[in-house]
């Protein structure tokens, strides 16, 4: 694991991000306010699940990596920095839009799988995972693989948390809350400005 310094750091850029509407989220208020507490609940769960298995292919195949060429990682935490870079950069000009999601009425059992399937065909899931974990691993704290795997399930359990809430909430507020479609323009701000002191940070660090 992280020093508590970076740990600390982690775990502010990943409460901006689950705080800031996205199309799990989406999904989630979507639910939760057409179809009820129960399915706000299952589709979070759903995208809950679903992004176990992005920290499981992140945490094997960098395990993988470092076995086979012990140098890509230093090559990974570059990447990955820069792409924390690019990612503020977006946030700061991004404009406020209305996104849409349509969704049917359909079984719990459909709600979950949908839910994780939703997140887990999310290639920007997929590449934010692979440039922000190994940002925190320190291969001579342990077993990178299973850094990862602790990050990544504190990332999951806040980000599920805050899903949960989403649920619960919509269902509570109905249609109305369905206006979530629009993305907080203050939240992306902080986000943005999160991913890019954090890029240079840690972009400063992988060369020492």
């Amino acid at each position: 694991m992280p020093d508590m310094h970076s740990f600390v750091l982690f775990l502010a850029a990943g409460l901006a991000l689950n705080f800031t509407p996205g199309p799990d989220m989406l999904y989630v208020a979507a639910r939760g306010a057409s179809e009820g507490r129960a399915a706000g609940i299952v589709s979070a769960l759903g995208i809950g699940a679903g992004t176990l298995v992005h920290i499981t292919l992140v945490a094997l195949g960098l395990a993988a990596l470092l076995a086979a060429v012990p140098v890509a990682y230093l090559v990974v935490r570059i990447s990955g920095a820069a792409y924390l870079i690019y990612l503020g950069v977006r946030a700061l000009r991004a404009k406020d839009s209305s996104e849409k999601i349509t969704i049917k009425p359909a079984r719990l059992s459909v709600v979950f799988r949908q839910g994780v399937v939703t997140n887990v065909l999310n290639p920007k899931v997929a590449l934010f995972f692979l440039a922000f974990l190994p940002q925190f691993v320190d291969p001579s704290r342990g077993n990178p693989a299973v850094q990862v795997a602790a990050l990544g399930l504190v990332f999951d359990t806040t980000g599920t948390l805050v899903n949960l809430a989403v649920g619960i909430g919509s269902s509570r507020a109905g249609a109305s809350l369905r206006q979530m479609r629009r993305p907080s323009a203050v939240l992306k701000k902080i986000t943005g400005a999160l991913f890019i002191g954090m890029g240079i940070r840690l972009a400063a660090c992988s060369h020492r």
